[in-house]
């Protein structure tokens, strides 16, 4: 029973990370032991005392009340917990019903929570260098996020998110002349049916198709859905339909063309110039996923596309983001409690033109892969990780708009490539991290205005979470 409830709360104190972390203050849990880092946090939190203050007792069972205390405590941080997190928190509390009301008053002191506006928030201040796209100050750009959480009741959350966007160094005045500050996040989510199933309305930011643990190669910025999610410990489906609210800065041309009228539009900058761009597209998906021991995952999603309108603009973007459908599949392997390993594949179904190359496409498929060893998390100074990946991407793969990836500049598709990294946690919440491509190699040659070169990507940055 412990090790039930100490790794379902573990998962939830890690991400919250809502006390500075601490030495360990038991003398029977080595810094060798599988369980070390989550017991120092549960400590830190308050969540377990041990017993007499000095000895953890790993291998001792708990009591139903003992374990029903650690799930009151945790159920205190809720408001900082992921939606999947806080149902897993709801379950828990489900399975010690009884002895939770037992509580009595502190029960009571947790439901006056419900109502209050938690906030928390992000900054980003990143170099990205790449010889020809980027150099100078136009490498430098930062962006600053806030988001608040609103407790509304036991099973409804709603969520405000602003952005500044990406804002860079090379442009010309403050700041305060920019109008880029924006809601991305905008939705209630709502739990029911034994609170396995999740209703989400609205508008999120951070949408990755595939899901959080596959790659997240195709992305989006700022996108507004309905979405349904079942979820067990075994497995999740998932299923919603949406717009895309931003056309993404990622592309690498500077394409002309003319439309049936003699009418010149141009491609530049990630911007269609008197069209719709990404902005506007639909899409209908679905995923499902397995879960594993060790925190590990696999699953296979799918997405179609749509785009109404007969606009001479719209008819542009369709020459671009012609994609009808994709499927992917990824797996996410925990070996031990250092390693990592992820492999994902795409296949599209497009026939048009490459936003990357410029070059006319069929069908193109993506494959990437990834070792990591170690883990950083914000919540735990000097933690750290490295890690290197390899992706190979036919041309057209990558359909435009944004991108989880740390690659960009026409360092997405059409190309070979490897690429490797470490993140080190400096301080509490303050994080670095180095990126670097190497062995980079394009596979047709590009459209006469297509920008893509086969130049290394270079990428480093500071985050910070407050």
């Amino acid at each position: 029973m412990k090790a039930k409830v100490l790794a379902a709360l573990a998962a939830t104190m890690a991400v919250s990370a809502t006390c500075a972390f601490a030495a360990n203050p038991f003398v029977d849990v080595p810094t060798d032991s599988w369980a070390y880092k989550s017991v120092v946090e549960l400590a830190d939190a308050g969540v377990i005392q041990g017993v007499d203050g000095e000895y953890f007792q790993g291998q001792r069972n708990i009591t139903r009340y003992e374990a029903a205390e650690m799930v009151a405590k945790a159920m205190a941080h809720m408001d900082k917990a992921s939606v999947e997190q806080r149902a897993l928190i709801n379950k828990l509390a489900d399975e010690y019903a009884d002895e939770l009301n037992n509580l009595g008053v502190r029960v009571s002191n947790l439901e006056n929570k419900v109502g209050n506006v938690k906030f928390t928030g992000d900054g980003r201040l990143r170099y990205r260098y790449q010889s020809g796209t980027k150099d100078n100050d136009n490498s430098w750009d930062y962006r600053i996020r806030l988001r608040g959480t609103a407790q509304i009741n036991e099973r409804t959350t709603a969520t405000l998110g602003m952005t500044t966007n990406n804002q860079a160094f090379s442009d010309n005045g403050s700041a305060a002349e920019e109008d880029d500050v924006a809601a991305d996040i905008i939705k209630v989510d709502y739990n029911f049916g034994g609170k396995n199933w999740l209703l989400s309305l609205g508008r999120d930011a951070d949408w990755k198709l595939g899901g959080p643990r596959s790659y997240a190669y195709q992305y989006g910025d700022t996108f507004d859905r309905a979405e349904l999610k079942y979820q067990n410990d075994s497995f999740a489906v998932t299923a919603g339909y949406g717009k895309f609210k931003e056309n993404g800065s990622n592309y690498s041309m500077d394409y002309k063309w003319k439309d049936s009228k003699g009418k010149e539009h141009s491609f530049k900058d990630g911007r269609f110039q008197g069209s719709d761009g990404f902005d506007g597209l639909k899409m209908g998906y679905g995923e499902i996923e397995a879960f594993f021991g060790n925190n590990s995952a696999a699953g296979v999603y799918y997405g179609q596309f749509n785009r109404t309108g007969d606009s001479e603009g719209d008819a542009f973007a369709q020459k671009w983001y012609d994609a009808d459908n994709l499927w992917g599949v990824y797996a996410n392997v925990n070996i031990g409690s250092k390693w990592n390993i992820l492999a994902n594949y795409e296949s599209i179904d497009r026939d048009g033109y490459s936003a990357t190359s410029g070059n006319e496409v069929s069908d193109p498929e993506v494959w990437i892969g990834r070792v990591m060893y170690g883990k950083a998390s914000m919540a735990q100074p000097k933690s750290w990780d490295i890690w290197v990946e390899y992706i190979d991407a036919e041309d057209g793969a990558w359909l435009g708009g944004s991108t989880g990836s740390w690659r960009n500049f026409g360092s997405l598709d059409n190309m070979s490539s490897w690429g490797a990294g470490i993140d080190y946690v400096i301080a509490k919440n303050l994080k670095f991290s180095f990126m670097q491509s190497f062995g980079t190699d394009i596979k047709d040659t590009p459209h006469e205005d297509s920008d893509q070169t086969d130049n290394e990507l270079t990428r480093a940055e500071f985050t910070f979470a407050f």
